[in-house]
């Protein structure tokens, strides 16, 4: 699935719509900790998602210290990130990891096309940076293992 998050015409509509990719990143990883049997998987996909939550936390502060009301909750992409892991869960563990896989490839571009902006927030720099970072270890992870 192809993200458009980084391609809004206002840095701040980009930086709201990369809130609601985290949420929807999130939402996907709660479907899969749920369904996925491997109990070193499960483990390692929370850690993904709490790097995810905090994303949520940190962007959304950057947003209200530029007087603005950060997004509140998951796009209605949510229902693709997630009913992925559900469907995958019918084949097993590899299917829910293949899923996963996916929705971190847009979370990946998302930051790549956030962090190459020329009209991004000074302050956004080293929180774009991190964050693409963390999405590169999660889908470097989830490679392996499918």
């Amino acid at each position: 699935m192809t993200t458009f998050v980084g391609s809004q015409e206002l840095f701040l509509d980009a930086v709201n719509s990369l809130i609601e990719l985290d949420y929807d990143a999130v939402e996907a990883y709660e479907a899969a900790i749920n369904r996925i049997d491997n109990p070193d998987y499960r483990s390692r996909l929370t850690e993904f998602k709490e790097d995810h939550q905090r994303h949520i936390t940190e962007l959304s502060e950057l947003v209200r210290q530029h007087g603005n009301t950060p997004a509140s909750g998951p796009s209605m992409k949510q229902w693709l990130t997630k009913g992925k892991v559900v469907l995958a869960n019918i084949i097993g563990d590899k299917a829910i990891l293949k899923a996963m896989l996916d929705n971190e490839q847009d979370t990946c571009a998302a930051y790549q096309a956030m962090s190459e902006r020329s009209d991004q927030w000074e302050d956004a720099k080293d929180l774009l940076k991190n964050g693409l970072r963390d999405e590169k270890k999660h889908k470097a992870w989830i490679e392996q293992f499918i």
